[in-house]
């Protein structure tokens, strides 16, 4: 199990905390998996959301570290890009990076949990719902409302269909 999740529950915990956090995250959360390893529903398809759902419990009580990583990421400039050695779509990245932290920070603890699951782990809402112990049209709402605040915040980063990409 752990092999199969580390690098998916690293990912989450990074894009929350930071890598030199996270790596506390992950440690505590599969300690806390293999303590309560009996509560595990063995007819489960997937570790993952369980796993995912340990992870955002985890995470909750690093909240102090990851408003600093994130407040910390978004003021960074992300240093000096080299346009030389890196794509186009690196150096958009890089620049849109730091907005999108800040824009991050202001989702409430709940809806940062669902979209990064949802992004990051490329989870359903019913895989968030049973990661987070809520019901699916929550997690269904959730990612709406973070979503939503998202595109408010960041309208020069969200790409909208047009009626012509529709059809």
């Amino acid at each position: 199990m752990f092999t199969r999740h580390v690098q998916a529950i690293f990912v989450f915990a990074c894009a929350r905390v930071g890598p030199d956090h996270a790596q506390d995250v992950v440690a505590e959360t599969f300690i806390a998996a293999f303590r309560s390893r009996s509560r595990y529903a063995p007819s489960a398809t997937s570790a993952r959301p369980w796993l995912y759902g340990i992870a955002a419990n985890t995470l909750r009580r690093h909240h102090e570290h990851e408003t600093r990583w994130l407040r910390r990421f978004a003021s960074d400039s992300a240093g000096v890009v080299d346009d030389y050695d890196r794509s186009v779509d690196r150096v958009d990245a890089d620049r849109a990076a730091p907005k999108l932290a800040r824009a991050i920070a202001t989702l409430s603890t709940d809806e940062r949990d669902v979209l990064l699951m949802h992004v990051l782990g490329e989870m359903t809402h019913a895989q968030i719902a049973d990661a987070l112990g809520i019901r699916r049209g929550t997690a269904k709402s959730r990612l709406s409302r973070g979503r939503a605040r998202l595109r408010a915040l960041l309208p020069e980063l969200i790409d909208e269909p047009t009626r012509d990409d529709q059809s």
